[in-house]
């Protein structure tokens, strides 16, 4: 996995300083042990479809090939067969393909069973498997070994289940771009330069005499300043594709009767929650998902904030501010026709400080005014009609702007969190030194250290620097046969 060999260099007094690369990514002994045994399992959806297939990996498979298949398969070759029951009686036909090691998605001897879809067929031809030796495969751990035996690194193994789980075809495109490595090589390339410029560091600090004129020398502070400049770029592109690949929670609050419902409605496009003149009568959080632009968005509609003495709209109430808290956007509903009702300015005032808002003035219709988009004081104003549909596309594209998202998403990294905290690091570690550099004298002891880290918080996304536990939680939340 590493991409160049393991190194250790020495600070002053003899030190010994973190390695500048690691050769292999961390495992667990136990999933060591594993991976020598032959794992099978259904690789298609549950439920009845026209092909099903079962994956089997493994050292050695001649035993389950001959068992089922009687013959010898050519590598990569489609061959139709007739699968055999433990009594030599027919189980299916279909076609039987055999990759051999290392050429193969694990990087081990693979053989993939094509046969009808239905599920009674799929669970005769893997009970055989079971019955010559392999095992059932775990939640991804198909993947999990094409890691482990280098055939993909860490963020790429993610984006497999990132493109099986992808909501919109821009996620999907995301995530695929991901998948061909193209995230892992940028990552790679930040690792490169932070390597190169450890390496001076390190020479200088065996010549203490020479410090500041060899860091001179070799430009230090411009190679930190490219690598801030680039990592700055994938940190925006990561964030867009974590728009995509998470989506937007939006939360809809306002007064009683404001047409919160209502708008719900009209950007969902279906009759979710339940209009009337009524006010407070929605009671609970109704949720509805919706796609802007490639972008997931899952609005939810709360109950009206106002002082009740209703017990069961006090609940709802309270779960309106719980929803507000794990918001990532408010949209402010108000009637168009009272701008400046006091109750508005209460419940904008007790939205969270960081969190962004939309001030929509609704029922425009009834206030025979044109829909429009304006900028306003700390959040943005967008006019429409939840009765008509009219300033909808404009409150559409004021979401998309609001939260940052660019009109080309085709450069977006489908990034998890976890590559998200990871980048973050990284930034804050290299900003320290960039900090210490500019320091008089320089510190570059420390200067070392924070290098260090950032290159460890890098490596961590592509899984060169990865803890066990890590590994497990994120391929246990594959599905079985991936």
């Amino acid at each position: 996995m590493a991409h160049e060999p393991a190194a250790h260099a020495r600070s002053r007094g003899g030190r010994s300083q973190a390695p500048l690369s690691e050769a292999e990514p961390a495992a667990d002994p136990a999933i060591r042990a594993r991976r020598s045994d032959t794992i099978a399992a259904v690789a298609t959806a549950s439920g009845r479809a026209g092909v099903g297939v079962v994956r089997v990996s493994g050292p050695d498979l001649s035993a389950i090939i001959t068992g089922i298949v009687g013959r010898s398969l050519e590598p990569r070759r489609a061959t139709f067969s007739t699968f055999k029951g433990s009594h030599g009686e027919t189980l299916d036909q279909g076609l039987a393909l055999l990759f051999p090691a290392p050429a193969s998605f694990t990087g081990e001897t693979v053989l993939e069973l094509h046969a009808h879809g239905g599920p009674a067929v799929l669970a005769l031809l893997l009970g055989r498997c079971l019955d010559l030796g392999a095992r059932l495969a775990e939640p991804g751990e198909f993947t999990q070994r094409a890691f482990l035996n280098g055939k993909l690194d860490l963020a790429q193994a993610e984006s497999v289940a990132d493109l099986i789980e992808a909501a919109t075809s821009t996620a999907a495109r995301a995530a695929a771009r991901s998948l061909t490595g193209l995230f892992s090589q940028e990552i790679r390339t930040l690792v490169d330069a932070l390597t190169e410029l450890r390496a001076f560091t390190e020479a200088t600090l065996d010549f203490p005499e020479e410090d500041i004129d060899f860091m001179r020398a070799s430009d230090a502070a411009g190679k930190l300043a490219t690598v801030r400049e680039a990592l700055a770029g994938i940190v925006a592109r990561a964030r867009q594709g974590s728009l995509l690949r998470e989506g937007l929670r939006v939360v809809l609050v306002g007064q009683p009767n404001v047409g919160k419902s209502s708008l719900l409605n009209q950007l969902v496009g279906d009759e979710l929650a339940i209009v009337t003149p009524v006010p407070g009568t929605t009671r609970d959080a109704i949720r509805g998902s919706i796609e802007i632009d490639g972008i997931p968005l899952h609005v939810i509609d709360t109950a009206g904030l106002r002082p009740t003495s209703d017990a069961v709209e006090k609940i709802g109430i309270e779960r309106t501010r719980s929803a507000i808290e794990h918001a990532d956007l408010a949209l402010v509903v108000t009637d168009a026709r009272e701008p400046e009702h006091p109750a508005d300015s209460a419940i904008t005032a007790e939205l969270p400080a960081a969190l962004p808002r939309i001030l929509i003035r609704n029922k425009i219709d009834l206030a025979s005014l044109e829909a429009t988009s304006t900028p306003g004081e700390g959040m943005m104003m967008v006019a429409v009609s939840a009765k008509t549909g009219a300033g909808i596309a404009l409150l559409r594209q004021a979401i998309l702007k609001l939260v940052g998202v660019h009109e080309d998403m085709e450069g977006a990294f489908l990034a998890r969190e976890r590559h998200l905290r990871a980048l973050k690091a990284a930034a804050s570690s290299l900003e320290a030194a960039a900090a210490h550099l500019a320091g008089s004298p320089a510190p570059l002891e420390l200067f070392a250290e924070e290098l260090r880290e950032a290159q460890a918080a890098l490596s961590s996304i592509t899984g060169e620097f990865t803890a066990d536990d890590l590994l497990g939680e994120i391929f246990g939340r594959f599905c079985i046969g991936k």
